[in-house]
């Protein structure tokens, strides 16, 4: 599971503690801004992660449903349509954003999800007892619910910062003009 620590340093922490989106009108936009990316970033992984566990829990689901209907194709067949079973259409609404970003800690997502059911080997799905099965099954359906909990939670507070933003572009008080000369590097 998830869980964040209050005080805690890893970006998680930092992004859902309750003061990172308080009095955001007194901070500076450079500031909201790096908040902003930071919030969006954390998504991005989270995203990614619920993304694997996704994968993992379809590969369960096909091994149980092949055993079920006494299937001959074994999952590694199938393995490309078990997959993209999942990614056509789009998301309900609300559910998922356009990721510009790219994971930070892909190869530590993989290794926690791996780690979950570290006895259930997923390489071999056809070999592993029903019961096993299970056990894989509900503790990666238990691990989305809550890297899906957490997503949501950082969803509101990218959602906060970017309303700052706009609402500064709206006031004034904040200008592309501004924004553009300070990405080519021009001072005023």
């Amino acid at each position: 599971m998830i869980e964040v620590r209050p005080g805690g340093r890893r970006r998680i922490d930092r992004v859902l503690a309750p003061d990172y989106v308080q009095d955001l009108a007194q901070l500076d936009l450079g500031e909201v801004r790096s908040r902003r990316d930071d919030a969006a970033q954390e998504e991005t992984d989270l995203s990614y992660l619920r993304r694997l566990l996704h994968g993992r829990i379809d590969i369960v689901k096909a091994e149980q449903q092949r055993r079920r209907d006494g299937g001959s194709s074994s999952v590694v067949e199938r393995l490309v349509e078990i997959l993209a079973d999942n990614v056509v259409g789009p998301a309900p609404s609300g559910a998922g954003r356009h990721q510009t970003l790219e994971p930070s800690r892909a190869e530590a997502h993989r290794r926690h999800v791996e780690a979950l059911v570290s006895d259930a080997d997923l390489s071999d799905v056809a070999s592993l007892p029903d019961e096993r099965l299970d056990l894989a099954l509900r503790t990666y359906a238990a691990e989305e619910e809550s890297v899906s909990k957490r997503r949501r939670e950082v969803q509101k507070v990218v959602d906060a910062l970017n309303d700052e933003i706009g609402a500064r572009y709206r006031a004034g008080s904040a200008s592309v003009d501004t924004l553009l000369a300070a990405e080519r590097g021009e001072v005023d």
